[in-house]
Order: structure tokens, then sequence, then C-alpha cells
């Protein structure tokens, strides 16, 4: 089991900069691969950004692609999210993920996240 914490959210004005962090506690970071969610106000949960376990692979969803950066650094047990030139759209809770029990790239998709922070508020203000 592994416990997840992200840091780093607050209020960022339009085209600013902001890096998230996911610290984990527990088993070994390295068989989790890793991923950034998001949630809107009434809206879905959506994928950001995803790294495999030694972060060769990386995912990103479209809308956020060339502008948020994910890394990991498996010695500090963290995940982090940088995000530049942000949107008003951008505005959400952020929470990270961790998978166990796969191998390769990151899913797109929550329901194979087994593990899950309690989220970090990111409002983007014009």
């Amino acid at each position: 089991q592994v416990q997840l914490v992200e840091s780093g959210g607050g209020l960022v004005q339009v085209e600013g900069s902001r890096r998230l962090s996911c610290a984990a506690s527990g088993r070994s970071f390295t068989i989790y691969l890793m991923a950034w969610f998001r949630q809107a106000p009434g809206k879905e949960r959506e994928f950001v950004a995803g790294i495999s376990r030694y972060g060769r692979t990386k995912l990103y969803a479209d809308s956020v692609k060339d502008r948020f950066t994910i890394s990991r650094d498996n010695a500090k047990s963290t995940m982090y999210l940088q995000m530049t030139s942000l949107k008003p759209e951008d505005t959400a809770v952020y929470y990270c993920a961790a998978d166990s029990a796969a191998q390769g790239a990151p899913s797109r998709t929550d329901k194979n996240y087994d593990y899950w922070g309690q989220g970090t508020q990111v409002t983007v203000s014009s």
C-alpha cells in the first residue's frame, strides 16, 4: 500500500507557472506507474499526464501537451507536474494516482489506478 500527498496548488495568474508535487510513502515507489488527473467543478475527472516506473515513458493529454511536464524522482519517492502557460481552463483539483498492477506505459483511465491523493486546488485567475 502507498500513501500519496499532493502539494503546490494555489492561485496563479494566467500565463503563469506552478509546480505540483506528489510525495509517496509506504511500499517502494518504483513499483508504481504514476499519473496526474484533474477535476473541474461540474466536470468528470480527466487524465492530465502519466509516467512509467522509471520515467522512460510519459503521456500527456492533448490539452496540456507542450505546457505541462511530468517527472519523478524515485530516490525521493516524489512525482512532479511542472505547469506553464496556465489558462483559466486549467483550474481544477489536481490528484496524483498510483497503479501497482501494470507494467509499461501508464494508463489514461482513472479506474486503473488503485491509490489516490487527497487533491490540491489550482486556480488560474485572469
